[in-house]
C-alpha cells in the first residue's frame, strides 16, 4: 500500500539526515573534532550550530517516530507481535525529547539535571532499540519474505550492543568521538535497511 511506502520512505530518510547532520554541522564548526568530540556536543547549550544540529536532531526523530507508527501493520507478516514495534516507537519518543528538552550541558559537559536527563534517555532510547530487534527477530525469523531480514536484525542487535559498551567504556577519552560514530552506525544502517523493507514488501 502507498501509505506504507511513505511511511517507509520517512524510516530511510531519518538516519540519512542525522548523519548529514554531524557531517555537515560538524564541518562548520573549525574546533570541532570527529575524533574527539561526541554527537551530542553539537547541540549541547551554547554550541555554535546548535539550533541548526538541533533542527537536523528533531527532523531526524520525528521521521523516525512516523515510521514507527506504521510499522506493526507494514511488515505484513501475518501480524505477527507487537513488542519489536512498540519498544522502537518508545525508544523513538525518548530521542525526540533529548532533541527538544535535554540537550547537554554548555561543553558538551553533564553537569545539570538536563545533561544527566540527556545521557539517562539517550542510554535507554538505545537499550530500547536493541530490544526491539531481538523481539523483531523472534517475529520474523519464521516468515519466508522477512526470515533474512530476521538475521539481520539479530546481528544488529548484537553488533550495536557490543559497540555501545566499548564507545561507552572510552567515553571520557581522546577517541571518543570515532568510537560514537561506529557505536552508532549499526543503528542508523538498521532504521535504513528496515524502511528499505517494509517499502519493498508494500
Amino acid at each position: 500500500m502507498i501509505i506504507f511506502q511513505i511511511l517507509a520512505i520517512c524510516g530511510m530518510l531519518s538516519p540519512i539526515i542525522y548523519t548529514a547532520m554531524w557531517i555537515y554541522v560538524g564541518s562548520l564548526d573549525s574546533e570541532y573534532s570527529h575524533i574527539r568530540d561526541d554527537i551530542s556536543s553539537l547541540f549541547a547549550v551554547g554550541a555554535p550550530k546548535q539550533r541548526l544540529a538541533q533542527a537536523f536532531i528533531i527532523i531526524s526523530s520525528v521521521l523516525l517516530f512516523i515510521f514507527y507508527l506504521g510499522l506493526h501493520e507494514g511488515i505484513n507478516d501475518g501480524g505477527g507481535s507487537i513488542i519489536g514495534p512498540n519498544l522502537l516507537v518508545i525508544s523513538s519518543i525518548l530521542g525526540m525529547l533529548v532533541a527538544l528538552f535535554f540537550p547537554l550541558d554548555v561543553g558538551g559537559e553533564i553537569k545539570t539535571y538536563r545533561g544527566i536527563m540527556h545521557i539517562l534517555l539517550v542510554v535507554a532510547s538505545g537499550i530500547l532499540t536493541i530490544a526491539g530487534m531481538v523481539a523483531l527477530w523472534l517475529r520474523l525469523q519464521l516468515v519466508a519474505v522477512w526470515s533474512g531480514f530476521g538475521t539481520f536484525s539479530l546481528i544488529s542487535a548484537i553488533v550495536s550492543a557490543i559497540l555501545i559498551i566499548i564507545s561507552g567504556i572510552f567515553a571520557q577519552g581522546k577517541y571518543r568521538g570515532i568510537l560514537e560514530r561506529f557505536g552508532v552506525t549499526p543503528y542508523q544502517l538498521y532504521y535504513f535497511v528496515l524502511g528499505l523493507m517494509v517499502f519493498l514488501v508494500n
